[in-house]
C-alpha cells in the first residue's frame, strides 16, 4: 500500500536536505514518508552521482581566503566543479565559504583534515557529497594551503578563478596592505616560478642551462663560448621568472626588489602563494 506523500513533506525534506522537489518526493515516496529513510536515500543518490563522475574534470570554481585576527596567518583554497554555472550557484558558494571559515576557525594543515571537520552535522566530505547529488556535477576541493609571516596580504583576481597570498617581512609602520596588493597582483600577472633565483630548484637551473647551449650550438656559436651564453639565459631566466627581479608591472622601470626598496630598505617579502582554477 503506497504512502500519500503531500506537498508540504516534500517541501520540508527539501528545506532539510536542499535537494530537488522531484528528488525529495521520490525518496519520501520510497521511504513510505520516513524522513530519516528518505534523507539516507538522498544521501546515497549523491555518493551515487560522485561515484559516476569522478573522472570528470573541475575545471571551473571560486578561490577563497581567510587570514587569522592578527594577519599573521592566511589560508586560501580552491572549491571546484564542472561549469561556471555551478560556480555562481548559491549553495556552491555557501559551502566554499563555509569551509574556508572552518579551515581557518580549526587552524586545519591538511586538506584530509578539513575533509573530516563537522559542518551542520555532517563532515565537510559528506556535505559535498550531499551537493554533488543536489547538483549533479563533480565538486571538489582542489587545492589548499596556508602561508605564515609577519603581515600575510591577500588578493582575489576578477572572476574569483585565482587568489595569492603574500607574506610580508618588516613592515614597521608602512601601509603593508597596499604594498602587498601591489606585488599579489604582479603575482597574479607574472606567475613567478620563486622569490629569487635561491629558490629555484636545480633541476630547472640545470635544464635552462641545457636549453641555452644547445640554443647557442644551433645559432653556429663557438664552443669555448657557449657555457658564458648559457649563464647569460640563465640569468635572463631569472630576470624573468623570479619575483623580486621581475619588472613590476606597474612601473617597467624598476623590479620587484626595487619597488619594496622605495618603502624601506629592510622591506621584504618572506614567500607567496598562487592558486588558480582552469
Amino acid at each position: 500500500m503506497s504512502t500519500n506523500i503531500t506537498a508540504k513533506q516534500v517541501n520540508e525534506l527539501r528545506q532539510k536536505t536542499g535537494s530537488g522537489m522531484m528528488d525529495c518526493k521520490k525518496a519520501l515516496v520510497e521511504s513510505n514518508g520516513d524522513f530519516d529513510k528518505a534523507i539516507d536515500i538522498l544521501r546515497k543518490k549523491g555518493q551515487k552521482v560522485s561515484a559516476s563522475r569522478s573522472d570528470r574534470k573541475t575545471s571551473e570554481g571560486v578561490v577563497v581566503y581567510r587570514l587569522n585576527d592578527e594577519n599573521s596567518k592566511g589560508f586560501i583554497l580552491s572549491f571546484t566543479c564542472e561549469t561556471d554555472f555551478v560556480a555562481k550557484n548559491e549553495d556552491f558558494l555557501n559551502l566554499s565559504n563555509a569551509i574556508i571559515d572552518i579551515s581557518r576557525d580549526k587552524d586545519a594543515t591538511s586538506l584530509d583534515q578539513i575533509l573530516s571537520f563537522e559542518l551542520n552535522g555532517l563532515s565537510v566530505e559528506q556535505s559535498i557529497v550531499d551537493l554533488v547529488g543536489k547538483i549533479g556535477e563533480k565538486i571538489e576541493i582542489s587545492d589548499y594551503k596556508v602561508l605564515s609571516g609577519e603581515k600575510i596580504v591577500p588578493y582575489i583576481h576578477a572572476g574569483n578563478k585565482l587568489g595569492v597570498l603574500v607574506s610580508l617581512k618588516n613592515v614597521h609602520n608602512l601601509d603593508y596592505t597596499s604594498i602587498g596588493k601591489d606585488v599579489a597582483m604582479q603575482i597574479a600577472s607574472m606567475n613567478p616560478i620563486a622569490l629569487d633565483s635561491d629558490g629555484v630548484d636545480k633541476s630547472i637551473i640545470e635544464k635552462e642551462i641545457e636549453i641555452g647551449k644547445e640554443q647557442a650550438l644551433k645559432e653556429g656559436k663557438p664552443e669555448q663560448i657557449v657555457e658564458k651564453i648559457a649563464q647569460g639565459k640563465l640569468q635572463k631566466f631569472f630576470k624573468d621568472n623570479t619575483l623580486l627581479n621581475q619588472q613590476f608591472v606597474k612601473d617597467n622601470s624598476v623590479t620587484i626588489k626595487n619597488y619594496l626598496s622605495s618603502f624601506s630598505s629592510d622591506l621584504t617579502i618572506e614567500s607567496f602563494i598562487r592558486i588558480s582554477i582552469g
